[in-house]
């Protein structure tokens, strides 16, 4: 099986994050490499890694490569920091499956801890609004749901998602042109990511810059749940300055800028989106 159709099978689990499924796809290079030297293998890391950029789009199910791109350059990171530990290659290979096994485990388990972060904004008997299918999102709500009521708005586009159904939280589906008609009923808004750029700001399902906006209007606080291997060295001005694969002419993704984001949960911790540029530094550094 190919690189390729391998991280296909992988993402074809909705409950498999794009960047984890990288992460999954490159530590199966590294046992499978017949490389002799680092550099051998760092050559052959960093092909795999431009194989699954330049693949198919349709692979990523309407999803952006951002978060791709971020997931395998931060494995890559935690490759050469272990290759400077040893001089020994075979020793270093061990180390690399064994602490790469580790690294996919924490980010398998990334959004459990979100979670764990973010119920607590959730507060008892307000109404949350939801924008964009995020696996995070609905984590940090089913566990918030364990302890208080509240309701869930979720704008059309999104879909009724039946976690929060079968959790029994009150939900109710609202057109995206309604979102400013229903925004001054609103206690947060809660949204996921497929990017954190570098000025805290986010890229997400289209519609978020929108939603955003609304909230910002009407003083509602917008709350960002994201993986730290969603944080990308991008850093968009304005919606031109977004990657290349987002269509212009059918955009699937917009950036909400930094201003108009309260906080982002993450792994990491609670951040204002000022404090993203130094976890990113600490993160490829």
């Amino acid at each position: 099986m190919s690189l390729v159709d391998l991280f296909t099978k992988l993402v074809a689990d909705d409950d498999v994050a794009i960047p984890v499924a990288a992460i999954q796809v490159l530590l199966g290079v590294i046992e499978r490499s017949k490389a002799a030297t680092m550099h051998g293998l760092d050559e052959e890391l960093r092909s795999a890694c431009t194989e699954l950029l330049r693949a198919d789009p349709a692979m990523l199910r309407g999803r952006t490569r951002i978060s791709l791109a971020s997931g395998s350059e931060l494995f890559l990171r935690h490759v050469t920091r272990t290759f400077l530990e040893f001089e020994d290659f075979e020793r270093c290979k061990a180390e690399l499956l064994k602490r790469g096994e580790t690294f996919l485990g924490r980010s398998r388990d990334s959004r459990e801890r979100i979670a764990a972060l973010g119920h607590a904004f959730v507060r008892d008997g307000s109404v949350v609004l939801v924008h964009g299918r995020s696996r995070v999102v609905i984590a940090l709500l089913l566990r918030a749901n364990e302890t208080k009521q509240f309701k869930v708005l979720v704008t059309e586009s999104t879909g009724f998602p039946s976690d929060f159904e079968d959790a029994g939280i009150a939900t109710r589906v609202v057109s995206d042109s309604a979102v400013g008609y229903f925004m001054e009923r609103v206690d947060c808004v809660l949204v996921g990511a497929e990017g954190v750029v570098e000025n805290g700001g986010v890229i997400n399902k289209i519609g978020t810059l929108v939603v955003a906006t609304c909230a910002h209007a009407r003083a509602k606080p917008v709350y960002v749940a994201a993986e730290s291997y969603k944080f990308a060295r991008v850093y968009p001005l304005n919606q031109r300055d977004l990657p290349d694969d987002i269509d212009d002419a059918a955009p699937t993704c917009d950036y909400t800028p930094p201003h108009y984001i309260k906080l982002l949960f993450t792994d990491l911790g609670v951040l204002t989106p000022a404090a993203v540029s130094d976890e990113l530094i600490r993160l490829y550094s």
